[in-house]
This record gives structure tokens, sequence and C-alpha cells, in this order.
């Protein structure tokens, strides 16, 4: 490699000539240099300062490929848009993609065209693409959203943890690990459980000076859109507006076009077509309000972002914090104003005793679905809300298992004319489609249209298993075929055994109990702090404060 000079030199050249900046923050650079000296890094750099291009500029300036591991899907296929726009080879691989198509791009993979390769942490555990990895020129590993790796960080992700055996299959190569939000706690775990045992630990300023705090009281959900309204009407946009739920974001959507104020919803069960429309509207400034949930923001990188509400409160300081800090990314002036009413702490508690319900009701559960079952098919779920809430632990935990994905009897419908077929899927790209449409045809004979039963395992070679079940998927999402798993339902992962001889760690279910209770417990007390909460915040992450008042938070300005 050439030196560290030459590197930093080469890196300001790729960062001004394909990203068109001029100088690199001094967070980010920071993290450039430790990267380009083959630092194993962790970079615990604020929302919107510039996460992302630590790692994909020193993978442009080193030979090789560097893989993104990263949970936000929603978000690949926008990094690898700008990426090729920019003139840069990169790609993802996500659930998505068609089977033809996923090999063409293991294929170039492999020959060592891409720079850049997006996956989630469960399609870097997958053995087809470990062995491709294998025969590729691997040189770094980017763990984006690496708070997902800590039992203690605000967004745990099972899948997380594996990457470290992974990476340690492929030659351990080096990694990065980046985050928005993490504790000094958190950032502890994360080396631990990645094994970057001799990592630089670098820690960009939290302290947004351009972001005016705020949070308002709210007696109900009446009190809370009224409060919202005197906001919008107070406050500059672009506006982004965080509703906790997709029903909440629907109804605050229509609530504040009625009153006047144009706004568009933006959530995961928006059709892709429209969710792609609402966003370029809102970038493009053809809508200046747009009410998200929170996942879904994610994909709004505006930077001039002049007001962010949000409706309730989130569960954790690391959540809102991430998500406030999507206003003012331009580093001009910018509010955040949180809505809080009693009845928000009392929803995250409902939620933190879904996903932590008592052994005692667990055990309770397990016995009764048993007691239902036919050939390990649970037969009758209990109503109850804890009993529901046992039931999804042991869905996470493997005891339960919901199968139907990957059953191979459907009964299928074709819904599109023989006229359709011809005029939509012409193409030689969907010559695929064209054919299993046409054994299908031959299976269902005269019941084509009405519906018939097929065995996948009685399909052409070439048309069974997951091909067949992702053309299936495909075909119904455009609407020329319906279809239904018949042996889908809930089942006993292994129907004759006592819940005891499950690795069932019942002490780390308490633990993150207790750790998401004392995370809501720190955001409640940010909401009802009488001081100064930039200072708070700080100090929540490890920063150490000057001062105890600032001028830009409704405590310190006496609002």
């Amino acid at each position: 490699m050439c030196g560290m000079s030459n590197a930093i030199d080469m890196a300001r050249v790729i960062l001004r000539d394909h990203f068109g900046y001029e100088n690199f923050r001094p967070g980010q650079v920071d993290v450039v240099a430790a990267v380009l000296g083959g630092n194993d890094t962790l970079a615990v750099l604020p929302t919107g300062g510039g996460k992302s291009l630590c790692y994909q500029v020193p993978a442009l300036v080193r030979p090789g490929l560097t893989v993104v591991i990263s949970p936000l899907i929603s978000l690949m296929k926008d990094q690898v848009d700008r990426l090729a726009a920019r003139g840069i080879p990169a790609t993802f691989l996500n659930s998505s993609i068609a089977p033809d198509e996923v090999s063409h791009r293991l294929g170039r993979t492999v020959r060592g065209d891409l720079k850049l390769l997006y996956v989630a942490p469960e399609r870097f555990q997958s053995a087809d693409l470990q062995r491709c990895l294998a025969r590729s020129r691997l040189t770094m590993i980017a763990v984006d959203e690496a708070h997902c790796v800590s039992e203690w960080g605000h967004d745990f992700r099972p899948s997380f943890r594996r990457i470290a055996s992974v990476a340690q299959a492929l030659g351990s190569p080096q990694m990065i690990a980046l985050t928005a939000t993490a504790t000094p706690a958190v950032r502890t775990d994360i080396l631990k459980q990645l094994g970057m045992r001799r990592a630089r630990v670098i820690v960009s300023g939290f302290d947004r000076s351009n972001l005016q705090y705020e949070v308002r009281s709210c007696r109900d959900d009446a009190d809370k859109f009224r409060a919202l309204l005197d906001v919008m009407k107070a406050h500059q946009r672009p506006a982004i507006v965080y509703a906790a739920t997709r029903a909440s974001v629907e109804r605050t959507a229509r609530r504040l076009n009625r009153s006047g104020m144009a706004a568009l919803p933006y959530h995961a069960g928006l059709d892709a077509e429209l969710r792609q429309e609402v966003q370029e509207r809102f970038m493009s400034g053809g809508v200046e309000t747009i009410v998200a949930t929170n996942a879904f923001g994610m994909g709004i990188d505006k930077a001039e972002v002049r007001l962010v509400v949000h409706y309730a409160m989130p569960g954790t300081l690391e959540a809102y914090y991430q998500e406030a800090g999507r206003a003012g990314r331009d580093g001009k002036p910018a509010r955040c104003v949180l809505l809080h009413s009693r009845d928000d702490r009392l929803t995250h508690e409902w939620f933190i005793r879904g996903m932590y319900p008592e052994r005692e009701i667990v055990e309770r559960t397990y016995e009764a679905v048993r007691a239902s079952q036919i050939e390990g098919r649970v037969a009758r779920l209990p109503a109850g809300t804890h009993e529901k809430a046992a039931i999804r632990l042991l869905q996470r935990q493997s005891v339960l298992v919901e199968r139907g994905k990957e059953s191979t009897r459907m009964r299928v419908r074709v819904l599109a004319t023989p006229t359709r077929v011809q005029r939509e899927l012409a193409g030689a790209d969907r010559a695929s489609e064209r054919r299993f449409l046409c054994v299908l045809g031959e299976v269902g004979g005269d019941c084509i249209h009405d519906g018939f039963t097929v065995d996948l395992r009685d399909l052409p070679a070439d048309l069974r298993g997951r091909v067949a079940r992702d053309l299936l998927q495909r075909l119904r999402g455009t609407q020329f075929v319906d279809f239904t798993p018949l042996d889908a339902g809930l089942y006993l992962a292994r129907p004759g055994s006592p819940l005891e001889n499950f690795a069932m760690d019942w002490d780390a279910l308490e633990r993150r109990r207790i750790a998401d209770l004392a995370k809501l417990d720190k955001m409640q007390e940010y909401a009802n702090t009488t001081f100064c909460r930039r200072a708070f915040v700080l100090r929540y992450f490890g920063e150490h404060v000057a001062r105890g008042r600032c001028a830009a938070c409704d405590n310190c300005l006496g609002l």
C-alpha cells in the first residue's frame, strides 16, 4: 500500500471527484485515516455525520472488495443507485432479487467487477455467499448500524451476533463498524461481539449545535394534534413528523391535510412504487411535510430539513437522537420537538411486556399448544394478550416454527389472460416467467383460472423449490397469479419435547427486559427534565459537558 499521507491525499481526490466534497468532516477524516492505516475501526458518528463515506472512500482507495452488512434492506437500492450514478461499481443482494439475477451478481463478485457489495446480516451467513466471497478478493467488511450487535443496544438483532464467526471463516479481513448511537457500554460490547480486539475507537462530537430541542407535554391525542398544528405553523419547513405506527402515520397525515397543511404518509405498508413516489416528491420539494414511521424514515436523507416532530415519545434516547438528528444536516438552525403524553410510556411498557413475557406464562402457553397439536401442527392458539406474547417469544426462540413459505403443495389460481401474458411478458428477460405460466397451464388444465393444486416437487427440475416460490411471489406481486400454501401454519419444532429440553436463556431474557425498561426510564427522564436537554443527551452518550446550560433548548431558553 502507498504511504499514509499519499493514501489520505488519494482519499481526498476520490471524495472530490466521486462525491463532490472538497474536504472530510473532522470525525470522518479520523476514521478514514484509521481504516487506510489498516486498523479495525469502530466509528461512532452522529446522524448526518457522513458514516457511509467512511467506508466508501477507503473501498475505492484500496484494491479488492468491501462487503457492507446492513439491516436496512429498504436503503440498499438507494445507496447502490447513488454509487452507480457516480460511476462506482456496486450492487446489493436481498430477497427482492430473482434467483438468476442473484447468480449474475455473485458472478460479478467473483470476477472482481465490484468494489462494494451490500448484504443483510442473514444473507452474509448464507453458504452460497460465503463460497463466493472465499473466491473473491475480500479486503474489508463494513458493519453498518453496529449497535444492532449489542444486547444492550436499542435495536438488538441476533443475526448480527454471527457476523464475527463468518468473518473469521473468511480469513478475518479488516473490519469497520459504524453507528450513530452507542453509549460507552454498547461500544465495549460491539468490540467484543465483532471480535475487534485491537480496534481504533473514534467517537465524533454528538453536539449538534445547530439543533434546538423542545418537549411539549400533552394530555391526550387531541391535545397532541393541537400542539402539532401550533408547531407546524410556527416553524419553517421541510418537516418530518414521526409517528409510532402505520395507522397513526395515515391518520396524522389526513388530519394535517384537512387542516390545510399538505402532508404525505410514508411507511412500509405502502406499495413500493407509491413509497418511492412519496419520497421523490419530498426530496424534490414537491411536498414539504412527510409523516413517517421511524424505520422507513431512515430512507429520507434530506439535508435542509428544518423541523422534526415526534408525535409520540420513542422508547429509547438512542432512537430519539438518531431520528431528531435528521434535522439540519446542512448545518443551519433546525428544531426538534417531542410531543409527550403519559400514554406514550404505557404503550412502550406494553410492548416490552410483549417482548419478554414471564416464564410461568410461557411454560403454560407451551403446554396448551402441545395439547392442541395434530401431527406437530398447532390446532388452536391461546387468545389472551399475555399468551400471544408468549407465542411470539416461542417463535423467536424457534420452539414454534411458522411453515408455509417452504411448503411444496400450493393452491394456485392464474389471474392473467393469455393476451395479457403475451403483451406484458414478451421480453427475453421475462422468459422464465412465461415458461413457468405455461407449465402451470399444463398442470391446471381447465381449472387454471378457478384454482388447482400443484406440488412444486413435481415441476421440471429447473423450476422446483426456491425457484418456483420466487417466481410465484414475483407473479403474485404483478397480479398474474395468486396462491396459498396448503400446509401453512404454526408447528412445534419438536412435538414430543418438554420446554426444558430447549435452550431457553431465561436469565438473558430478564436482563433484556430490565435493560429495555432502563432505557425507557432514561427517555422519560429526558422528556421530564427541567435542566439542559443538550447536556442530558451528551452525558448519556458519555461525552464530557463543560457547562450545564445551552442556548438551544426550551429549558435553557425559558420557553
